[in-house]
């Protein structure tokens, strides 16, 4: 049997519908402004944002909270 399109993917108690993307909330954290996930055909992908490598003595989060960068 053929779905009659794109399913939505269930994150948690909330429904996604097909190409949208979210930043997910886990309990006791709260949103993970980090983590984008995405739904494709009815199944939920996640992904940490990626960063470049912080080679540096004092790291600093200014432009961006997730990822390092030198001072």
């Amino acid at each position: 049997m053929q779905a009659d399109g794109p399913r939505a993917c269930r994150f948690g108690r909330r429904w996604y519908l097909n190409n949208e993307s979210w930043h997910p909330s886990v309990p006791p954290f709260g949103e993970m402004k980090c983590i984008l996930c995405w739904c494709v055909s009815g199944e939920t992908h996640c992904q940490r944002q990626e960063c470049p490598p912080g080679a540096c003595a004092s790291p600093a989060r200014k432009d961006n909270p997730c990822c390092t960068k030198c001072r």
